[in-house]
């Protein structure tokens, strides 16, 4: 049987994120290199909520 490979490759991130780094620490917490404000401003731009395009959809 195959195992996976073990290694440190990084993950492709967009341009925007070049240099993020994300993990959790022995207690259990998030810890990033970059503000989590920032995180959400870039998620805001680049990700739709699906939860508000179904609300969208209602009022109309």
């Amino acid at each position: 049987m195959s195992k996976k490979e073990k290694g440190d490759k990084k993950p492709q991130l967009h341009k925007d994120l070049k240099g993020f780094d994300i993990h959790i620490n022995e207690f259990g917490e998030i810890v990033t290199n970059k503000p989590i404000e920032n995180l959400n401003e870039f998620l805001d731009e680049h990700v739709e909520d699906k939860k508000l395009k179904d609300q969208k959809g209602e009022e109309e």
